[in-house]
């Protein structure tokens, strides 16, 4: 079984053998090299060796589709990242930058620097568009019977710092952040507090007595 072409930006970031972990950072056109194997077998045997699903990162967007796509109206944003600290056991693999930068990513670099569109626009395709469509009752607007989440950040500052190389690196420019009323973020530090909790949408259904 041979791969169709070289796949140099492959990058594998998390494995859960120890013996296996020297390979984090590095490309799957590496690793095959230095194995002297195919990509494709590269892969399987790393799965059997790890017993488990590899993460890895992969290049496959095109800058000019994200830009065109974010001009839609209907597009709102989110991330399937996960919450990850530059610290202990989060240090043990790699992640996607989008983990730490996603949302200042758009705030910073398609907002402030690309202008594609406005600080407004953003704001609304973070927190209201995202809150209705996924049907989350008194989340995603700032105004009196609401959940107080609430965010203040620097629009002159905030940016994403992670990188494929570095990713475990906070954002810069974020104040304050207010979960169900209470400061977790006071700022830019965490203040301790850990009032979040679960959101259902219209899908939960209720159990059976």
């Amino acid at each position: 079984m041979r791969a169709r072409g070289p796949m140099p930006r492959t990058i594998l970031i998390s494995f859960r053998s120890e013996k296996l972990r020297a390979l984090i950072g590095k490309t799957l056109t590496e690793v095959a090299a230095m194995r002297g194997e195919d990509e494709v077998e590269t892969v399987l045997n790393l799965i059997l060796e790890d017993r488990s699903r590899i993460s890895a990162v992969f290049f496959l967007m095109n800058e000019d589709n994200i830009k065109t796509i974010l001009r839609r109206p209907w597009v709102s944003l989110g991330s399937d990242g996960p919450s990850l600290a530059p610290e202990g056991v989060f240090l043990k693999s790699e992640t996607h930058p989008r983990s730490y930068g996603n949302f200042a990513r758009l705030l910073g670099r398609y907002v402030r620097e690309e202008k594609i569109i406005s600080l407004q626009e953003a704001i609304r395709r973070l927190t209201s568009l995202p809150a209705t469509n996924l049907g989350l009752n008194q989340r995603g607007f700032l105004k009196e019977g609401m959940f107080a989440d609430v965010v203040v950040f620097d629009p002159t500052a905030i940016a994403d710092q992670a990188t494929y190389e570095k990713p475990h690196q906070y954002a810069v420019g974020m104040k304050h952040v207010f979960v169900n009323g209470a400061q977790v973020l006071r700022d830019g530090e965490h203040t301790g507090a850990k009032p979040g909790r679960a959101l259902w949408g219209p899908g939960k259904t209720a159990k059976k007595e």
